[in-house]
């Protein structure tokens, strides 16, 4: 049994010099040997990190019960799973802009004015099973869909974040019905769903807690495949020996199914594919290394495809 948790957390709070929360957080993070990337804004916090499940633990006690800022982080929902002390490489506690990478950026969305309601996991459950209509707008980026989504929900091809008011139009006939904005832990939808408000959509509902809290509560259960995570896990499932375990991922090359993202080892690309463990095979056979079997993209094509997934790399060598 592992003695090493992962967790997984955000809250959308005014903070008024992020500098100063920052380097207090920053302070207990080393105090507790604690890894992971950190982000702080002026919007609030989003916090993915690892270390020893007692250490995580009396992090979050001693966070809450700070008197300078103690009361400003009550109320969060922590996202719990299991580690295995090797998924972040460093500590990475950074100010930025927003709490989101690629965030809409085209418009101003305060998650504490207008947000959708948040629905928990054990009534969408329900709604799925009783055949309410309602429909699963999935906020995540196309790589993370190929993996891991729900059944017939709708996936939108952002290629970002910010790419939402593109594809505004593609789901306005949705304007007047129930729809439940979903994400990894809920951060984007947060934002999303308000967003969604502000163009007209008249019913909109936010899976509070994110897809990690619904598949923890029902594994293999209407979420298909695995969960894409931004660390060096890269997708996290439950108990994917079960029978029920869907594998939805093809590979990029051979159209078999597969659940293995792999980085194209030519550093010009460093493209992000699917590729099969035969593929994978094949090419380091030919190759000596796992790279695009069909070829490499242009730079400039891999960065427009990919540039998200070479940022969040880019972070842990600065």
């Amino acid at each position: 049994m592992s003695n090493s948790q992962i967790l997984l957390f955000y809250k959308y709070v005014h903070l008024e010099d992020p500098t100063v929360v920052r380097d207090w957080i920053f302070g207990l993070c080393q105090k507790y040997n604690i890894k992971g990337r950190l982000i702080v804004a002026a919007e609030g916090i989003n916090f993915t990190f690892e270390g020893k499940t007692a250490d995580t633990e009396t992090f979050l006690v001693d966070m809450q019960k700070d008197e300078r800022y103690g009361m400003l982080f009550q109320n969060i929902h922590f996202k719990r799973s299991v580690g295995d002390g090797t998924s972040f490489p460093k500590l990475s506690v950074k100010v930025r802009e927003e709490i989101v990478t690629g965030n809409l950026g085209v418009c101003d969305i305060d998650p504490n004015v207008v947000t959708g309601k948040h629905l928990p996991p054990t009534e969408l459950h329900t709604w799925i099973h009783e055949g309410k209509e309602i429909y699963i707008i999935d906020m995540r980026n196309a790589y993370e869909h190929k993996v891991g989504k729900f059944a017939g929900s709708i996936c939108p091809s952002l290629e970002n974040f910010r790419d939402l008011p593109k594809i505004i139009e593609t789901i306005a006939h949705l304007k007047h019905k129930t729809v439940v904005t979903v994400c990894t832990g809920g951060v984007r939808c947060e934002k999303a769903s308000g967003y969604l408000i502000t163009q007209g959509f008249s019913d909109v509902y936010q899976l509070d807690g994110g897809i990690v809290s619904y598949m923890e509560l029902y594994p293999n259960e209407d979420f298909e495949g695995k969960l894409y995570v931004f660390d060096r896990r890269v997708m996290m499932g439950f108990y994917t020996d079960d029978p029920k375990h869907k594998i939805i991922g093809i590979c990029d090359h051979c159209a078999a199914t597969s659940e293995d993202y792999i980085n194209c080892a030519n550093k010009v690309c460093n493209r992000h594919i699917i590729l099969c463990e035969q593929c994978q095979t094949d090419t380091v056979a030919k190759h000596g290394k796992r790279i695009c079997p069909d070829g490499c993209l242009p730079a400039k094509k891999v960065r427009s495809s990919y540039g998200l997934w070479s940022t969040i790399k880019n972070i842990w060598k600065k």
